[in-house]
């Protein structure tokens, strides 16, 4: 969130996305609560410039995909006008079903690494200001590189490593 922010990128979703992350969230956490969540995707919502897309639904029947389940994320991404579908889950967006589209999918790590070297300076405030967020227990700059380590993002942290005294 902290580098949707920056306008560095563009970063859209759909009330369909947030109803997954939220599901998700809870599963893994069963200690929270929903309006916590819902506090949560309403920030995200008022603070992200022209982030959420709508009227998108038409387009989900047409659509193809390994897990069907997926398709409203293509549509979204179709009507949104957007380039790039960032998630962990790449199996279920072949390049050949979104190439025709214009739209490829990019694990976490490849996105903000990208980012990073696009853009060095947004990248580091952007976890600059994450890291600040974390305060139970607070990290140092080092346990925020191993906890991006440890989530996957290991080509970020090993790019983080050489801005480790501004982050």
């Amino acid at each position: 969130m902290q580098l949707a922010l920056t306008d560095t990128f563009r970063a859209k979703w759909t009330g369909m996305i947030h109803d997954e992350w939220v599901r998700s969230v809870l599963r893994d956490r069963p200690g929270l609560k929903p309006e916590q969540l819902q506090r949560t995707r309403d920030l995200m919502d008022a603070h992200v410039r022209d982030c959420l897309i709508t009227g998108y639904e038409d387009l989900i029947p047409a659509l193809t995909l390994p897990d069907p389940g997926d398709r409203h994320v293509l549509a979204a991404a179709i009507k949104g006008g957007v380039n790039v579908i960032v998630t962990l889950n790449l199996k279920d967006f072949p390049l050949a079903t979104l190439s025709p589209y214009g739209i490829e999918a990019q694990h976490p790590d490849e996105f903000v690494t990208h980012l990073l070297s696009l853009n060095p300076g947004a990248v580091c405030e952007a976890a600059k200001r994450q890291r600040a967020s974390l305060k139970n227990p607070p990290k140092t700059a080092e346990e925020y590189l191993d906890g991006l380590a440890r989530t996957g993002l290991n080509q970020t942290m090993v790019g983080l490593l050489g801005y480790i005294n501004v982050i």
